[in-house]
């Protein structure tokens, strides 16, 4: 697996039509910080969007369980991406528009992202995706 840095390569993103709005639509009410605003309209920019039937199962999306390992605190964890409306803590499910979910969505395995997450500077790869029924 290559290991990229999402910065250094923004074109490589895969969404499908309905995340890429489900994105802007976030971005436009102004719910994410100025500079994550400036990194995801960077990523909508260069991003290929395809429809549901054709994204690789590699790609992060909503309905995936995602293994990450963060560089950063050397801690892997793993999470359970659904829609904004689904998620729920005690189901243990992670809303794709949350800070994670921003940072890994488009992105596949072995992907390296630098995002900021908990206040913090965070190198996070993705370990394993897998689409959920």
């Amino acid at each position: 697996m290559s290991v990229e840095t999402l910065e250094a390569n923004p074109k490589h993103i895969v969404l499908t039509t309905g995340i890429y709005d489900l994105i802007k639509e976030h971005i436009r009410r102004r719910k994410v910080t100025r500079e994550e605003e400036e990194v995801l309209n960077t990523q909508l920019k260069y991003a290929e969007q395809v429809l549901r039937k054709d994204l690789p199962a590699d790609v992060v999306t909503i309905n995936t369980r995602v293994t990450v390992k963060n560089h950063s605190t050397n801690e892997e964890l793993v999470y359970t991406f659904v829609g904004p409306e689904r998620a729920r803590k005690k189901n243990k499910t992670e809303s794709i528009l949350s800070k994670i979910g921003l940072a890994t969505v488009g992105c596949k395995e072995g992907d390296l992202i630098n995002w900021e997450l908990d206040g913090v500077q965070s190198n996070v790869e993705i370990l394993k995706v897998e689409r959920l029924p």
